[in-house]
């Protein structure tokens, strides 16, 4: 793989994350029964990340989680041998709560399908809304972001890295190129 450009660097991507922040605070009036729940491994980076925005702008914490998916994957029989599952770590009810549900990445919509599998399996939220930093198009589901960091159209042969300083040890969103 090939790196064709880089997208966002460092200040940028925290430009995007503190303006989705400040997106979320406004369509929901607040921080009233509003929780963040990220999907394992870079959501809950940026649940993290905007949960502290938010903290920063209205001074109320709000409840943060994390989602693991795995076992909702509907390629789950394809991957079984590669499959790790880990804990989701929801501390807190998400009945009748505003779950924003975030993740990294927002490419064919099957991982976004398979959180809203779990988050119901744990309870039944007001609403349910999606943050995503990259919005990469592709979409096999009809599912579309609430909240975006930055709209990427990309070719199928193509993909797009997040790589963030918890995980990767520097921010920025790059378009790879697969080689063939």
């Amino acid at each position: 793989m090939r790196e064709k450009a880089t997208v966002l660097d460092k200040e940028n991507l925290a430009r995007a994350v503190t303006r989705m922040a400040h997106e979320i605070l406004e369509k929901n009036k607040g921080t009233q029964n509003l929780c963040l729940v990220g999907i394992r491994n870079r959501g809950v980076y940026l649940a993290e990340r905007l949960a502290k925005n938010i903290e920063e702008i209205e001074k109320v914490r709000v409840p943060t989680g994390v989602l693991d998916i795995t076992l909702y994957r509907d390629d789950l029989t394809l991957i079984a041998d590669k499959a790790q599952v880990r804990k989701t770590e929801i501390d807190f009810d998400i009945t009748a709560k505003i779950v924003v549900l975030v993740d990294d990445v927002l490419y064919t919509g099957r991982t976004i399908r398979s959180a809203l599998d779990a988050l119901i399996d744990l309870g039944r939220p007001d609403s349910i809304q999606l943050a995503v930093l990259i919005d990469r198009g592709h979409r096999e589901l009809p599912i579309r972001a609430d909240y975006v960091g930055k709209n990427i159209p990309t070719a199928q042969g193509e993909s797009v890295e997040v790589r963030l300083e918890e995980s990767d040890g520097k921010d920025e969103v790059v378009i790879v190129e697969k080689e063939i």
